[in-house]
Protein backbone atom coordinates (compact mmCIF):
# COMPACT_ATOMS: atom_id res chain seq x y z
CA UNK A 1 0.00 0.00 0.00
CA UNK A 2 1.33 3.42 -0.82
CA UNK A 3 2.19 5.60 2.05
CA UNK A 4 2.95 9.01 2.51
CA UNK A 5 5.28 10.19 4.06
CA UNK A 6 7.09 13.99 4.63
CA UNK A 7 8.88 16.16 1.92
CA UNK A 8 9.70 19.42 1.29
CA UNK A 9 7.40 22.51 1.51
CA UNK A 10 5.63 24.00 -1.31
CA UNK A 11 5.05 27.45 -2.66
CA UNK A 12 2.30 28.54 0.52
CA UNK A 13 -1.04 28.54 -0.84
CA UNK A 14 -3.20 31.54 -0.01
CA UNK A 15 -5.03 30.89 3.12
CA UNK A 16 -8.88 31.60 2.94
CA UNK A 17 -10.08 32.59 6.40
CA UNK A 18 -13.94 33.69 5.73
CA UNK A 19 -16.73 33.80 8.65
CA UNK A 20 -19.89 32.09 8.26
CA UNK A 21 -21.73 35.29 8.12
CA UNK A 22 -23.31 37.64 5.44
CA UNK A 23 -24.38 37.18 1.89
CA UNK A 24 -20.62 38.30 1.03
CA UNK A 25 -18.82 35.85 3.03
CA UNK A 26 -20.79 32.64 2.13
CA UNK A 27 -17.76 30.89 0.41
CA UNK A 28 -14.17 30.86 1.09
CA UNK A 29 -11.91 32.79 -1.62
CA UNK A 30 -10.24 30.75 -4.02
CA UNK A 31 -6.01 31.16 -4.24
CA UNK A 32 -5.05 32.21 -7.50
CA UNK A 33 -3.61 29.58 -8.51
CA UNK A 34 -6.36 27.50 -7.95
CA UNK A 35 -9.42 29.30 -8.85
CA UNK A 36 -9.44 28.36 -12.90
CA UNK A 37 -7.93 25.14 -12.30
CA UNK A 38 -11.18 24.40 -9.78
CA UNK A 39 -13.59 26.06 -12.34
CA UNK A 40 -12.41 23.27 -14.82
CA UNK A 41 -12.46 20.64 -12.41
CA UNK A 42 -8.62 19.94 -12.42
CA UNK A 43 -8.29 19.98 -8.26
CA UNK A 44 -9.67 17.75 -5.80
CA UNK A 45 -11.30 20.22 -3.36
CA UNK A 46 -11.35 18.78 0.29
CA UNK A 47 -12.57 20.64 3.33
CA UNK A 48 -10.61 21.92 6.53
CA UNK A 49 -12.85 22.92 9.27
CA UNK A 50 -12.06 24.88 12.57
CA UNK A 51 -12.49 27.81 15.00
CA UNK A 52 -9.89 30.43 13.49
CA UNK A 53 -11.46 33.14 15.87
CA UNK A 54 -12.52 32.77 19.40
CA UNK A 55 -11.45 31.20 22.61
CA UNK A 56 -10.21 28.29 21.09
CA UNK A 57 -8.65 29.58 18.17
CA UNK A 58 -5.46 28.14 19.25
CA UNK A 59 -6.65 24.87 18.45
CA UNK A 60 -8.47 25.53 14.86
CA UNK A 61 -5.38 27.75 13.77
CA UNK A 62 -2.48 24.94 14.54
CA UNK A 63 -5.01 21.88 13.12
CA UNK A 64 -5.88 24.12 10.03
CA UNK A 65 -1.94 25.37 9.27
CA UNK A 66 -0.96 21.96 9.52
CA UNK A 67 -3.71 20.89 7.12
CA UNK A 68 -2.65 23.09 4.58
CA UNK A 69 0.83 22.37 5.01
CA UNK A 70 -0.09 18.33 4.49
CA UNK A 71 -2.02 19.99 1.45
CA UNK A 72 0.92 22.03 0.19
CA UNK A 73 3.48 19.37 0.59
CA UNK A 74 1.45 16.41 -0.99
CA UNK A 75 0.66 19.12 -4.11
CA UNK A 76 4.37 19.60 -4.64
CA UNK A 77 4.32 15.54 -5.24
CA UNK A 78 1.98 15.66 -7.31
CA UNK A 79 -1.44 15.83 -5.39
CA UNK A 80 -3.83 12.98 -5.49
CA UNK A 81 -5.23 10.98 -8.41
CA UNK A 82 -3.37 13.26 -10.89
CA UNK A 83 -4.90 16.48 -9.68
CA UNK A 84 -4.21 19.72 -7.12
CA UNK A 85 -5.16 19.73 -3.71
CA UNK A 86 -7.48 22.54 -3.20
CA UNK A 87 -8.09 23.41 0.39
CA UNK A 88 -11.48 25.01 1.58
CA UNK A 89 -11.43 26.54 4.50
CA UNK A 90 -13.91 27.80 6.95
CA UNK A 91 -13.81 29.73 10.52
CA UNK A 92 -17.16 28.36 12.88
CA UNK A 93 -15.78 30.17 15.48
CA UNK A 94 -16.00 27.24 18.27
CA UNK A 95 -19.65 27.29 17.69
CA UNK A 96 -21.57 24.23 16.43
CA UNK A 97 -23.97 26.37 14.75
CA UNK A 98 -21.60 28.11 12.38
CA UNK A 99 -19.63 24.31 12.46
CA UNK A 100 -22.62 23.36 10.73
CA UNK A 101 -23.87 25.87 8.38
CA UNK A 102 -19.92 26.18 7.34
CA UNK A 103 -20.49 22.51 6.61
CA UNK A 104 -23.74 23.23 4.58
CA UNK A 105 -21.54 25.25 2.42
CA UNK A 106 -18.79 22.89 1.54
CA UNK A 107 -21.06 20.09 0.35
CA UNK A 108 -23.71 21.91 -1.30
CA UNK A 109 -21.83 25.10 -2.94
CA UNK A 110 -18.20 24.23 -2.81
CA UNK A 111 -18.51 20.59 -3.89
CA UNK A 112 -15.80 18.82 -1.27
CA UNK A 113 -15.07 15.09 -1.34
CA UNK A 114 -13.75 14.93 2.18
CA UNK A 115 -13.43 16.78 5.14
CA UNK A 116 -10.91 17.80 7.94
CA UNK A 117 -12.27 18.68 10.94
CA UNK A 118 -14.01 20.07 13.09
CA UNK A 119 -11.70 20.23 15.85
CA UNK A 120 -13.30 20.60 19.25
CA UNK A 121 -15.78 18.10 20.83
CA UNK A 122 -19.14 20.09 21.03
CA UNK A 123 -18.65 21.37 17.14
CA UNK A 124 -17.57 17.76 15.63
CA UNK A 125 -20.10 15.81 16.89
CA UNK A 126 -22.85 18.23 15.42
CA UNK A 127 -21.25 18.06 12.06
CA UNK A 128 -20.72 14.31 12.03
CA UNK A 129 -24.16 14.11 12.71
CA UNK A 130 -24.97 16.51 9.31
CA UNK A 131 -22.80 14.19 8.09
CA UNK A 132 -24.48 11.49 7.95
CA UNK A 133 -27.33 11.95 5.18
CA UNK A 134 -24.38 11.96 2.67
CA UNK A 135 -21.98 9.77 4.41
CA UNK A 136 -19.18 12.38 3.29
CA UNK A 137 -15.67 10.85 4.50
CA UNK A 138 -14.16 13.21 7.56
CA UNK A 139 -11.54 12.68 9.72
CA UNK A 140 -11.14 14.87 13.05
CA UNK A 141 -7.46 15.63 14.19
CA UNK A 142 -8.31 16.31 17.76
CA UNK A 143 -11.94 15.99 18.92
CA UNK A 144 -11.22 13.51 21.50
CA UNK A 145 -15.07 12.74 22.88
CA UNK A 146 -15.61 8.97 22.25
CA UNK A 147 -18.83 9.83 20.71
CA UNK A 148 -17.60 11.56 17.75
CA UNK A 149 -16.86 8.32 15.77
CA UNK A 150 -19.78 6.06 17.29
CA UNK A 151 -22.01 8.88 14.83
CA UNK A 152 -20.85 7.10 11.54
CA UNK A 153 -19.14 4.46 9.61
CA UNK A 154 -17.54 7.72 7.40
CA UNK A 155 -15.95 9.69 10.72
CA UNK A 156 -12.36 8.81 11.97
CA UNK A 157 -9.88 10.72 14.11
CA UNK A 158 -6.32 11.57 14.28
CA UNK A 159 -6.09 11.43 18.02
CA UNK A 160 -6.34 9.69 21.26
CA UNK A 161 -10.10 9.51 22.55
CA UNK A 162 -10.86 10.49 25.82
CA UNK A 163 -11.36 7.44 27.69
CA UNK A 164 -7.81 6.23 26.45
CA UNK A 165 -6.09 9.72 28.33
CA UNK A 166 -8.47 8.79 31.75
CA UNK A 167 -7.04 5.24 31.42
CA UNK A 168 -3.55 6.48 30.53
CA UNK A 169 -2.89 8.68 33.08
CA UNK A 170 -4.50 6.62 35.92
CA UNK A 171 -2.05 3.85 35.12
CA UNK A 172 0.99 6.26 35.30
CA UNK A 173 -0.10 7.52 38.29
CA UNK A 174 -0.14 4.10 39.96
CA UNK A 175 2.61 1.96 38.15
CA UNK A 176 5.65 5.06 37.44
CA UNK A 177 4.31 7.83 40.39
CA UNK A 178 3.61 5.39 43.15
CA UNK A 179 0.63 7.07 43.68
CA UNK A 180 -1.83 5.75 46.62
CA UNK A 181 -4.19 8.80 46.60
CA UNK A 182 -5.64 11.47 44.03
CA UNK A 183 -7.72 14.30 43.47
CA UNK A 184 -9.36 15.19 40.27
CA UNK A 185 -10.19 18.70 39.33
CA UNK A 186 -12.44 19.21 35.69
CA UNK A 187 -15.09 21.47 34.24
CA UNK A 188 -18.01 19.29 34.36
CA UNK A 189 -20.00 21.66 31.40
CA UNK A 190 -17.37 20.35 29.35
CA UNK A 191 -17.49 16.90 27.68
CA UNK A 192 -14.06 16.81 27.11
CA UNK A 193 -13.25 17.31 30.86
CA UNK A 194 -16.00 15.20 32.15
CA UNK A 195 -15.25 11.98 30.14
CA UNK A 196 -11.30 12.08 30.42
CA UNK A 197 -12.00 12.85 34.24
CA UNK A 198 -14.98 10.09 35.12
CA UNK A 199 -12.45 7.32 32.96
CA UNK A 200 -9.61 8.33 35.15
CA UNK A 201 -11.56 7.96 38.34
CA UNK A 202 -12.75 4.23 36.96
CA UNK A 203 -9.45 3.16 35.84
CA UNK A 204 -7.35 4.65 39.07
CA UNK A 205 -10.01 3.08 41.79
CA UNK A 206 -9.70 -0.07 39.73
CA UNK A 207 -5.82 -0.04 40.35
CA UNK A 208 -6.19 0.47 44.01
CA UNK A 209 -5.95 4.24 44.49
CA UNK A 210 -8.42 6.07 46.74
CA UNK A 211 -10.15 9.27 46.01
CA UNK A 212 -9.01 11.51 48.27
CA UNK A 213 -11.32 14.50 46.77
CA UNK A 214 -13.00 15.11 43.46
CA UNK A 215 -13.55 18.85 42.47
CA UNK A 216 -15.65 20.21 39.80
CA UNK A 217 -16.24 23.88 38.43
CA UNK A 218 -18.21 25.50 35.60
CA UNK A 219 -16.78 26.99 32.16
CA UNK A 220 -15.92 30.57 32.57
CA UNK A 221 -14.83 30.35 36.22
CA UNK A 222 -11.79 32.69 37.21
CA UNK A 223 -11.62 31.43 41.18
CA UNK A 224 -10.96 28.09 41.92
CA UNK A 225 -9.41 28.84 45.27
CA UNK A 226 -12.52 26.71 47.23
CA UNK A 227 -11.62 23.73 45.08
CA UNK A 228 -8.28 23.60 45.89
CA UNK A 229 -8.37 24.36 49.76
CA UNK A 230 -10.57 21.38 50.03
CA UNK A 231 -7.58 19.64 47.54
CA UNK A 232 -5.36 20.57 49.69
CA UNK A 233 -6.55 19.57 52.80
CA UNK A 234 -7.12 16.29 51.49
CA UNK A 235 -3.30 15.84 50.62
CA UNK A 236 -3.96 13.32 47.71
CA UNK A 237 -0.49 12.30 45.77
CA UNK A 238 -1.53 13.12 42.84
CA UNK A 239 -3.95 15.53 41.77
CA UNK A 240 -5.47 14.60 38.03
CA UNK A 241 -6.73 18.29 35.92
CA UNK A 242 -8.33 17.01 32.74
CA UNK A 243 -9.10 20.54 31.21
CA UNK A 244 -7.70 23.01 28.28
CA UNK A 245 -5.12 25.14 28.86
CA UNK A 246 -6.81 28.21 29.57
CA UNK A 247 -8.04 27.78 32.81
CA UNK A 248 -4.92 25.15 33.68
CA UNK A 249 -2.92 28.17 33.69
CA UNK A 250 -5.37 29.63 36.41
CA UNK A 251 -5.74 27.07 38.70
CA UNK A 252 -1.89 26.00 38.45
CA UNK A 253 -0.72 29.53 39.42
CA UNK A 254 -3.67 29.43 42.30
CA UNK A 255 -2.49 25.89 43.36
CA UNK A 256 1.26 27.19 43.45
CA UNK A 257 0.30 30.20 45.40
CA UNK A 258 -1.49 27.68 48.05
CA UNK A 259 1.45 25.71 48.28
CA UNK A 260 -0.08 22.63 46.85
CA UNK A 261 2.14 19.49 47.08
CA UNK A 262 0.42 17.27 44.92
CA UNK A 263 2.07 15.91 41.91
CA UNK A 264 -0.13 17.85 39.01
CA UNK A 265 -1.36 15.49 36.31
CA UNK A 266 -3.02 16.09 32.94
CA UNK A 267 -4.35 14.99 29.46
CA UNK A 268 -3.84 16.99 26.11
CA UNK A 269 -5.77 19.88 26.16
CA UNK A 270 -2.68 21.04 28.26
CA UNK A 271 -0.74 21.71 25.05
CA UNK A 272 -0.25 25.73 24.74
CA UNK A 273 -0.42 26.49 28.89
CA UNK A 274 3.13 27.79 28.88
CA UNK A 275 1.99 30.49 26.63
CA UNK A 276 -0.29 31.58 28.76
CA UNK A 277 1.95 31.87 31.67
CA UNK A 278 4.49 34.90 32.81
CA UNK A 279 7.51 33.90 33.17
CA UNK A 280 7.00 34.83 37.06
CA UNK A 281 4.61 32.07 37.25
CA UNK A 282 6.18 29.24 34.48
CA UNK A 283 7.25 27.05 37.73
CA UNK A 284 3.68 26.63 38.76
CA UNK A 285 3.76 23.59 35.55
CA UNK A 286 7.62 22.62 36.68
CA UNK A 287 7.62 18.30 37.16
CA UNK A 288 4.06 18.12 35.82
CA UNK A 289 2.90 14.93 33.56
CA UNK A 290 0.50 15.19 31.04
CA UNK A 291 -0.06 12.61 28.05
CA UNK A 292 0.60 14.18 24.54
CA UNK A 293 0.97 12.94 20.61
CA UNK A 294 4.27 14.00 20.11
CA UNK A 295 7.01 15.71 22.34
CA UNK A 296 8.67 18.90 20.84
CA UNK A 297 12.06 17.49 21.41
CA UNK A 298 11.82 14.49 18.89
CA UNK A 299 14.57 13.01 17.66
CA UNK A 300 12.75 12.39 14.60
CA UNK A 301 13.98 13.95 11.75
CA UNK A 302 10.97 14.37 10.16
CA UNK A 303 9.35 16.03 13.25
CA UNK A 304 12.03 18.57 13.33
CA UNK A 305 11.73 19.47 9.47
CA UNK A 306 8.04 19.98 10.29
CA UNK A 307 8.75 22.21 13.21
CA UNK A 308 11.16 24.28 11.54
CA UNK A 309 9.40 24.64 8.27
CA UNK A 310 5.64 25.52 10.53
CA UNK A 311 7.78 27.92 12.66
CA UNK A 312 9.52 29.29 9.86
CA UNK A 313 5.92 30.05 7.57
CA UNK A 314 3.67 31.13 10.90
CA UNK A 315 6.27 32.89 12.92
CA UNK A 316 6.00 30.98 16.13
CA UNK A 317 6.55 27.03 16.80
CA UNK A 318 3.57 24.75 16.51
CA UNK A 319 1.75 22.67 19.09
CA UNK A 320 0.49 19.63 18.86
CA UNK A 321 -2.77 20.03 17.54
CA UNK A 322 -0.42 21.22 14.53
CA UNK A 323 1.00 17.87 13.69
CA UNK A 324 -2.40 16.26 14.22
CA UNK A 325 -3.39 18.41 11.10
CA UNK A 326 -1.18 17.52 9.16
CA UNK A 327 -1.53 14.28 9.47
CA UNK A 328 -5.20 13.86 9.29
CA UNK A 329 -4.72 15.38 5.98
CA UNK A 330 -2.14 13.05 5.10
CA UNK A 331 -4.31 10.01 5.72
CA UNK A 332 -7.61 11.38 4.13
CA UNK A 333 -5.77 12.14 1.00
CA UNK A 334 -3.58 8.80 1.37
CA UNK A 335 -6.80 7.42 1.57
CA UNK A 336 -8.46 9.55 -1.39
CA UNK A 337 -5.44 7.84 -3.66
CA UNK A 338 -5.82 4.26 -2.66
CA UNK A 339 -9.43 3.99 -3.32
CA UNK A 340 -8.67 5.70 -6.65
CA UNK A 341 -11.72 7.78 -6.50
CA UNK A 342 -13.53 10.80 -5.17
CA UNK A 343 -15.99 8.40 -4.35
CA UNK A 344 -17.25 9.12 -0.51
CA UNK A 345 -18.06 5.04 0.23
CA UNK A 346 -14.64 4.25 -1.70
CA UNK A 347 -12.71 6.77 0.45
CA UNK A 348 -14.05 5.05 3.49
CA UNK A 349 -13.36 1.82 2.80
CA UNK A 350 -9.66 3.12 1.72
CA UNK A 351 -9.85 4.52 5.11
CA UNK A 352 -10.48 1.27 7.40
CA UNK A 353 -7.82 -0.12 5.70
CA UNK A 354 -5.08 2.60 5.81
CA UNK A 355 -1.75 2.21 6.93
CA UNK A 356 0.40 5.84 8.08
CA UNK A 357 3.40 6.37 8.82
CA UNK A 358 3.22 10.11 10.46
CA UNK A 359 4.55 12.67 12.59
CA UNK A 360 2.33 11.81 15.50
CA UNK A 361 3.00 8.00 15.26
CA UNK A 362 2.68 5.04 12.74
CA UNK A 363 -0.92 4.48 13.00
CA UNK A 364 -4.12 2.24 11.39
CA UNK A 365 -7.55 2.32 12.59
CA UNK A 366 -9.24 0.06 14.85
CA UNK A 367 -12.97 -1.16 14.17
CA UNK A 368 -14.60 2.26 16.03
CA UNK A 369 -12.44 4.13 13.38
CA UNK A 370 -10.29 5.28 16.30
CA UNK A 371 -6.18 5.08 15.59
CA UNK A 372 -4.07 2.68 16.95
CA UNK A 373 -0.85 4.46 18.31
CA UNK A 374 1.11 5.04 21.25
CA UNK A 375 0.96 8.02 23.86
CA UNK A 376 4.04 10.56 25.01
CA UNK A 377 4.07 11.30 28.29
CA UNK A 378 5.77 14.67 28.72
CA UNK A 379 6.75 16.94 31.46
CA UNK A 380 7.47 21.07 32.37
CA UNK A 381 11.54 22.18 33.50
CA UNK A 382 11.96 25.35 33.88
CA UNK A 383 10.09 27.20 31.02
CA UNK A 384 10.22 24.02 28.29
CA UNK A 385 8.26 20.89 27.50
CA UNK A 386 10.65 17.47 27.85
CA UNK A 387 9.87 13.96 27.05
CA UNK A 388 9.96 11.98 29.65
CA UNK A 389 8.63 8.48 27.84
CA UNK A 390 6.09 6.36 25.51
CA UNK A 391 3.78 5.04 27.36
CA UNK A 392 0.61 2.88 26.74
Amino acid sequence: MKKFVCCALAAAMAMSMVACGGASSSAPAASAAGSSAAATGDTVKVGVLGPLTGAVSVYGINVTNGAKMAAEDVNAKGGVLGKQVEVVLYDEKGDETEAVNAYNKMVDNDKVVALIGDVTTTPTLAVAQASQETGLPMITASASAQAVTETGENVFRACFIDPYQGELMAKYAAEKLGAKTYAVLYDDTNDYSLGVAEVFQETADAAGMTAASVQTYQRGTPDFKSQLTEIKAANPDVLFIPVYYEDLALITVQAKEMGISAKLMGADGWDGVLGKLDDSNKDAVNGAYYCSQYAPDSTDPAVQDFIKRYTDANGEAPNMFALLGYDAMRMMLQSIEDAGSTDSAAIVEAMTKLEYEGLTGNMTFDENRNPVKSAVILTFENGTTKFVENFG
